[in-house]
């Protein structure tokens, strides 16, 4: 299946949740497309929440359907809890710590980055957005691609870096230390339905 390229925004209306990480989706009509509006009321089934749970987690972290599922099971074979260990091998992606670490406003424009081949990981060049990160790993932009303005403007705006990450604003370069805890990850998110989903 592949990945989901269309507006955010209907998804972000359908799924009730913010997307892009602004919110400003759900400020303007916090309620699902459609001609109904906000006055559609329909009983979800325990399927439909569960699948809905999956395609929110889905979405917000642009992954294919393929690739999901390979990290879920790969996730199962982890100590600990399926779904927390999930949502942390999710964090633990490429595109996602260039999001997280402030080097990019969203997580498409983050995948864009490292498929462009502007992010280094210890020193070399990973063009491979899903590429997984271990804890240790140093993530760096390129020297060639240290102007770019979408760079400069994403460090600008981000006041945030998670505790599972170091970031040196100056060097450009963060270290994912570990992997997170589950208080650090989506508090919109029930990773139990998800688990549910996958184990029919």
């Amino acid at each position: 299946m592949a990945r989901y390229t269309g507006s955010t925004w209907k998804v972000s209306r359908r799924l009730g949740i913010s997307l892009s990480g602004t919110g400003k989706e759900l400020s303007k009509r916090p309620y699902a497309p459609g001609q109904h509006g906000p006055t559609q009321r329909k009983k979800i089934s325990e399927y439909g929440l569960q699948l809905q749970e999956k395609q929110k987690l889905r979405f917000m972290y642009g992954v294919n359907e393929r690739q999901f599922r390979r990290i879920f099971n790969d996730a199962g074979k982890m100590p600990g809890i399926h779904g927390e260990n999930f949502m942390a091998l999710l964090e633990a992606r490429l595109d996602n710590v260039v999001y997280r670490l402030g080097l990019a406003r969203t997580r498409r424009a983050a995948r864009q980055l490292v498929n462009h081949g502007h992010i280094t990981v210890n020193g070399k060049r990973v063009d491979i957005a899903s590429y997984r990160l271990s804890p240790g790993d140093v993530i760096g932009v390129r020297e060639k691609s240290r102007n770019l303005t979408a760079v400069k403007e994403a460090i600008e705006v981000n006041n945030f870096v998670p505790d599972f990450l170091t970031f040196d604003e100056n060097k450009l370069e963060g270290t994912f230390t570990r992997l997170p805890e589950r208080s650090e990850l989506p508090a919109e998110i029930t990773e139990q339905l998800i688990v549910e989903y996958y184990s029919r």
